[in-house]
C-alpha cells in the first residue's frame, strides 16, 4: 500500500509539466516528443492519454480516432498494437502550417504507456485515461502495479465516472480532479462558499481560463495549499502567462510549449 501522499512527496512550484510532450515542437504523445522534452526542454513531469488497442495493450493518444496524428484511419481501438505500430505516428505533425512535415517517414510510432515507463524510469507522469470502457481501469492498473509505477503516476479522467472507477480501483494512487468535481470545486470558490471537500482527488489539473475568466487567483491558491492538494493549469503557451503563472507560484505548468516554459523558468530572477 503506498502512502496518500507518495505522488506529492517533494514537489516543489513551479513544475515543467510537457502537455503531450509538447504538442507544438513535436509529434504529440510520441517517445520522439517526450525525449526531448525531458532531455532537451528538462521538463519535470509528461502529461499524456491513454486509450486501449483492440488486444487490451495500453497505447498513448490523445484521440479515440487515428486521423488527425497518424497516416491510418477510423478508431484506435479497433486495432491491435501490431497494427497500431505499422502506423506513422509523424506524418501529420507541421511545425509551420502545413509547409513542411520533418517527422513524416522518419519512424516515429504510437508507443505504448509500458514503453514510456519503462524509457524514463524515474520521471513522474500525468496519465489520463480517455476511453469510457468498464473493465478498462483493470488493465491499466495492472500495468503500472506490474511496472512498479504507482507512485510516480497521477491518474483521473475528465469525465468522472472513469475518474472515480479509476479510484475505486487504484484508492492508494495519486488521481486529479474530473471535470464535475474540479467545477464544483472552483465555482463554490467564485461563489465565496467552502468548496466539497473529496479526499479522492488532490490534484487539480485545470484550465487558466473559463471563457474570458482566469481561473487561477489568490482565494484559488490559498484553498489548495490549505488541503494539502496540488494544482497544474493548461494549456499555457505564451510567454507572459507563464512569467505570472510562476511569480504567483503555481504548482505546475503544461504547456505544448516545452522550450518556451524552459526559457521563462530559467530566465533571470525567475523563482524554481
Amino acid at each position: 500500500m503506498l502512502p496518500r501522499d507518495t505522488f506529492l512527496q517533494g514537489l516543489k512550484p513551479t513544475l515543467h509539466i510537457a502537455h503531450r510532450g509538447g504538442a507544438l515542437v513535436a509529434p504529440e504523445n510520441t517517445l520522439e516528443a517526450f525525449q526531448r522534452a525531458v532531455h532537451t526542454h528538462r521538463t519535470d513531469m509528461l502529461e499524456l492519454d491513454v486509450h486501449l488497442s483492440r488486444d487490451g495493450e495500453v497505447i498513448v493518444a490523445h484521440d479515440d480516432t487515428l486521423e488527425r496524428c497518424t497516416d491510418g484511419e477510423g478508431p484506435l481501438a479497433a486495432l491491435t498494437l501490431a497494427q497500431l505500430k505499422k502506423l506513422d505516428a509523424g506524418h501529420r505533425f507541421t511545425p509551420d502550417e502545413g509547409r513542411t512535415f520533418p517527422f513524416r517517414g522518419q519512424g516515429v510510432r504510437l508507443p505504448t504507456l509500458r514503453e514510456v515507463l519503462r524509457a524514463f524510469p524515474s520521471l513522474r507522469l500525468n496519465v489520463e485515461l480517455k476511453p469510457d470502457v468498464p473493465g478498462a481501469e483493470d488493465v491499466l492498473a495492472r500495468l503500472l502495479t506490474g511496472e512498479g509505477a504507482l507512485g510516480r503516476v497521477c491518474l483521473g479522467s475528465e469525465q468522472d465516472v472513469i475518474a472515480e472507477r479509476l479510484h475505486e480501483k487504484l484508492p492508494d494512487a495519486c488521481h486529479f480532479y474530473p471535470r464535475d468535481a474540479l467545477a464544483a470545486f472552483i465555482l463554490a470558490l467564485k461563489a465565496g462558499e467552502t468548496p466539497p471537500e473529496d479526499a479522492r482527488f488532490s490534484v487539480l489539473d485545470m484550465p487558466l481560463y473559463f471563457g474570458e475568466v482566469r481561473l487561477v487567483d489568490d482565494v484559488l491558491l490559498k484553498a489548495v495549499a490549505e488541503r494539502g492538494k496540488w494544482i497544474n493549469v493548461w494549456t499555457v503557451d505564451d510567454p507572459a502567462e507563464m512569467d505570472r503563472l510562476i511569480a504567483e507560484g503555481i504548482g505546475g505548468i503544461m504547456t505544448d510549449r516545452p522550450d518556451l516554459l524552459r526559457q521563462r523558468m530559467d530566465a533571470p530572477g525567475k523563482p524554481g
